[in-house]
């Protein structure tokens, strides 16, 4: 595991991957709606995890007898990397089918807030649950009615998935070089999105659509993927969810650029409450 000095060193770069990433998966989610009508939800996710899958074996290129060198309990650790990405992936598609994706990634965002907390030292920490709060419910407006329920609860379980895609990916990140751990990761997210994306896309897969999969396969997830991995093994989980609270910021802005959702001035102090909440409980978190 890389020392503090080093990870103090790396940490110039590190924000500038961290930044990258946010970029690339609010792109990459956005430009994904295209093939909603296509494959649906859950099957846009599997091709993507499909591909994704062929480009981190292509880079990484693991071979037979360096799995077998492997603790067993590594590559249990990378499997579950995989499943955890797969329903977080499904789970958030879902979610952006039926809400606005800066709404979406706000909720989402609760995940890593939740992991902050609980890390929290000291009892100030406390206080940015209370905020958070308040910036969900300014986003979601429970009151007009208007909000999906379903879209708000499949929000919720990618945060929980967030949470753990944070801690596992850490560990995978300490425990393999380069990106051969994430070529092990990937062949179970494609098998768990299968159960969910397969029904879904069956009716829909023509060239043109596994064509366009393709490349945004590199939006996301295999580009953030690598460039989160490479950042936490710079930053600690504290310092890494600092940085990522500026994700919901990302989402909005990407959102009202490309899918045209102007957000209500309510969602827009939503978002900023979220973002609050997660700078303050990252600092005072710990690894």
């Amino acid at each position: 595991m890389a020392s503090a000095a080093a990870r103090r060193k790396g940490s110039g770069p590190a924000v500038l991957l961290i930044l990258g990433s946010m970029l690339s998966v609010q792109v990459g989610a956005a430009a994904s709606t295209g093939l909603f009508d296509a494959v649906g939800p859950a099957g846009t996710a599997w091709l993507r995890q499909c591909w994704a899958t062929v480009a981190f074996w292509l880079i990484a290129r693991p071979t037979w007898r360096w799995l077998r060198a492997q603790r067993r309990a590594d590559l249990a650790g990378a499997l579950l990397l995989g499943a955890v990405s797969a329903v977080m992936s499904v789970a958030f598609f879902e979610a952006i089918a039926r809400i606005p994706l800066a709404t979406a990634v706000a909720l989402e965002f609760l995940g890593p807030l939740g992991l902050a907390v609980v890390r929290r030292t000291g009892r100030s920490g406390l206080v940015w649950p209370v905020f958070a709060l308040a910036g969900v419910l300014a986003l979601t407006r429970p009151w007009r009615g208007g909000v999906s329920v379903a879209g708000v609860a499949l929000a919720l379980v990618a945060a929980a998935g967030w949470a753990a895609y944070i801690l596992l990916t850490q560990r995978v990140g300490d425990r393999f070089e380069g990106v051969k751990g994430l070529a092990v990761a990937m062949p179970a997210a494609v098998v768990v999105t299968a159960l969910f994306g397969v029904p879904q896309a069956a009716g829909g897969l023509t060239g043109p659509v596994v064509a366009q999969a393709a490349w945004l396969a590199l939006l996301l997830p295999v580009l953030p993927y690598a460039l989160e991995l490479l950042a936490l093994r710079r930053l600690n989980v504290a310092a890494f969810g600092t940085l990522m609270c500026l994700e919901p910021a990302f989402a909005l802005l990407v959102g009202a650029v490309l899918l045209g959702q102007a957000p209500a001035p309510a969602q827009v102090l939503g978002v900023a409450l979220v973002v609050v909440a997660g700078i303050g409980a990252q600092r005072t978190g710990h690894r």
